[in-house]
């Protein structure tokens, strides 16, 4: 069997998400520089040059991370990636999002991510999200999508051994209504 497709474009009705390139440094960081994005976030410093560099180098080099284009600006306004891809269990994680705050408050951040489940959900069965514990902005907006959280909290050496949520999605429960939640 062959690997999923971890880069596709995919077009939105507002926002075209598509692989991120060594290009898209200059304009992702102005997009991603303000504090107040990363204020209850564990890497609460990644607005600054170096903390938003390694962010940045970490998803061009993932081969799985995407940037977000205004389709009607063209202007980038944020970014993910997949991560941790386990077919042995069908699972896959959602992760490293922001949106520029031009973009909070509005449909933009449903939209990507019912793209990126939509697309996740053709090769796995449940897609997680590490949330950081008071990251109270992320876990809102999991939970009126629809996330259920695990039981505990979770630590990786990838993210500093900082403690996390995990919430999840599962396909059957996505497609059986959960994907209105996203509309």
């Amino acid at each position: 069997m062959s690997e999923p497709d971890f880069q596709p474009t995919l077009v939105g009705p507002s926002i075209t998400i598509r692989p991120i390139r060594p290009d898209d440094w200059t304009e992702l960081y102005a997009a991603g520089s303000d504090p107040k994005i990363w204020e209850v976030h564990p890497v609460s410093t990644r607005y600054t040059e170096p903390e938003f560099r390694k962010f940045f180098d970490g998803a061009v080099a993932s081969n799985m991370g995407f940037a977000f284009v205004d389709r009607v600006t063209g202007r980038l306004i944020g970014s993910s990636r997949y991560y941790g891809y386990e077919p042995e269990i069908g699972e896959i994680e959602i992760g490293w999002t922001f949106l520029a705050r031009s973009h909070w408050g509005g449909g933009a951040n449903r939209e990507v991510k019912r793209m990126m489940l939509d697309h996740a959900f053709s090769f796995v069965e449940t897609v997680v999200f590490w949330v950081g514990h008071e990251n109270w902005r992320s876990q809102g907006a999991m939970t009126k999508i629809g996330g259920v959280k695990r039981e505990g909290l979770f630590t990786r050496a990838l993210s500093g051994d900082q403690p996390y949520f995990i919430f999840e999605i599962r396909k059957g429960r996505y497609e059986a209504g959960g994907r209105a939640l996203l509309a």
